[in-house]
């Protein structure tokens, strides 16, 4: 029996609702979030600037001695750019400048010949793309004054603090939808469930988060797909599969909502049409995105009723 996806009258209210939570949650939690992350990369982002001269040094080995500073020269250019187009436009390996932007390291086992090109290369990309009103001194070849070091710092902060602060405030989302859901569980006499990574063989009465649930993708390959919670009933049947999502906003769930018709479509092609496979929502889900999700069968239960995930085991 579906819980809430045939409920087509009672969608707007809950919409209504979930939007509410999810900005009570949001004004509490994002300011200090964001405020912990500006202290977090002050430092970072002034050692940035001075180790590379302002923007001036950005030579392959400067690079080769800093390779985790990548992450913030992406910040010092016009528009700030992203890994993959630094990519594109450079012309390095995709998994070279992920480690370095992640990691801040080089790969291992690249020749030294082909390491140097690939850092002059990004080194390269980086200063043409170089902001022009926020360091007028390359342009004029002139060393910076220091109110122009001072609001090169402030952007640069700015623009590193918000990339660091989403994910930040979307892991943090997740974690306590994911406590709801132990919360819950755990007032049924639920237990988490450790040392198994086969969902089909947890216990009964037993949960497990962030689980890696073997499935056939659409070329028949068996790749693992990451489940946020996997609960198996007190009854012994088979588990539930939840994923836990929240969206400060309408549009991007939108774009995105066919990746769990993916996510079903896998499932049932692996174990069968009756798995069963449920979202656990917080947030901007509107009429449009569950008028979709109902289509392709899915079900799901509010975080503002989270007592309703009970009726799925």
């Amino acid at each position: 029996m579906p819980i809430n996806s045939h409920k087509r009258s009672s969608w707007p209210s809950d919409v209504e609702a979930s939007v509410a939570q999810y900005n009570a949650w949001y004004l509490d939690f994002a300011p200090d979030a964001y405020r912990k992350a500006r202290e977090d990369t002050e430092e970072s982002v002034r050692r940035a600037l001075e180790e590379s001269g302002y923007g001036a040094q950005l030579s392959a080995d400067f690079l080769r001695r800093h390779p985790g500073i990548l992450f913030v020269l992406r910040m010092f250019t016009a528009p700030p750019v992203a890994r993959d187009r630094l990519t594109g436009l450079s012309g390095v390996p995709k998994s070279m400048i992920d480690g370095m932007d992640r990691d801040g390291r080089l790969p291992e086992r690249m020749a030294s010949r082909t390491l140097n090109d690939n850092l002059d290369r990004i080194g390269a990309t980086i200063r043409r793309l170089m902001d022009p009103e926020l360091f007028p001194w390359i342009r004029e070849q002139r060393a910076p004054v220091e109110s122009e070091i001072e609001r090169a710092l402030l952007v640069v902060g700015d623009r590193v603090c918000r990339a660091v602060s989403d994910p930040v405030i979307r892991n943090a989302q997740e974690a306590r939808q994911l406590a709801v859901i132990a919360k819950v569980l755990g007032d049924k006499g639920y237990q988490a469930c450790e040392g198994t990574s086969d969902a089909w063989s947890m216990p009964a009465g037993t949960y497990s988060f962030r689980m890696n649930v073997p499935v056939r993708n659409d070329d028949g390959a068996q790749v693992n797909m990451p489940i946020d919670a996997v609960i198996r009933p007190l009854s012994g049947a088979d588990p539930v599969l939840f994923e836990a999502k929240s969206a400060g906003d309408f549009t991007n769930v939108n774009k995105r909502r066919k990746e769990e018709a993916t996510k079903i479509r896998q499932l049932r092609a692996t174990y069968g049409k009756q798995v069963s496979f449920m979202l656990f929502l917080c947030g901007y889900f509107d009429t449009n995105y569950l008028s979709y999700e109902a289509a392709e069968g899915i079900d799901w239960v509010w975080e503002h009723r989270p007592e309703e995930l009970l009726l799925a085991l």
